[in-house]
């Protein structure tokens, strides 16, 4: 019996886009419109991203540009981003809003690695648990009498490999955001 593991391998690919979106959202030194991804203001009586409001652009190497489609919700997404504690810096001119990446400290740095980390271990109990029912799924199948002793263990040999690759996956984004947040 061949089993399907097309499910599982979609949980993991699912998992690693949590945790891509979750590292896009940690601030490092450089400007990245993905970190306002998590900020909503009052618009219309509504909460909207700032995504939503007005344009976000890039400007320089450590500063966004937001320009409002409506030039009254500029107070409200200045509010929105101060609010937020994202360690940023706004100045409000003629064209929108300036968002400003301040140079990281050591302790901001380490608290934004330790953020990471707590992340990453997220996602490897999320791992773990797919594992798990995977696993137990085989092991119903075996008790069934869907397939032999020696299918279910080639099959959990082969579950694990899976596992295994996805680990390296997730420890490997961990790593490429740690040297990003140190640079």
């Amino acid at each position: 019996m061949a089993y399907n593991f097309a499910p599982f391998k979609q949980s993991i690919k699912d998992l690693e886009d949590w945790l891509k979106k979750e590292f896009s959202s940690i601030r490092t030194g450089r400007a990245t419109p993905a970190i306002l991804d998590g900020v909503f203001m009052e618009s219309y009586g509504t909460k909207m991203p700032i995504s939503q409001v007005g344009s976000v652009a890039i400007e320089g190497a450590r500063s966004l540009r937001i320009a409002p489609w409506d030039s009254s919700q500029i107070k409200g997404i200045e509010k929105a981003i101060i609010t937020s504690n994202l360690g940023l810096s706004v100045a409000v001119d003629d064209r929108g809003l300036r968002i400003t990446f301040p140079e990281l400290t050591t302790e901001s740095r380490n608290t934004f690695i330790k953020i990471a980390k707590q992340k990453l271990e997220e996602s490897r109990v999320t791992l773990r648990a797919e594992r798990d029912k995977v696993w137990n799924d085989i092991q119903a199948h075996e008790k069934e009498g869907g397939m032999g002793e020696d299918e279910k263990f080639r099959l959990k040999d082969e579950m694990q490999k899976i596992v295994d690759e996805a680990g390296g996956k997730l420890e490997a984004l961990a790593i490429a955001k740690e040297k990003e947040m140190m640079s």
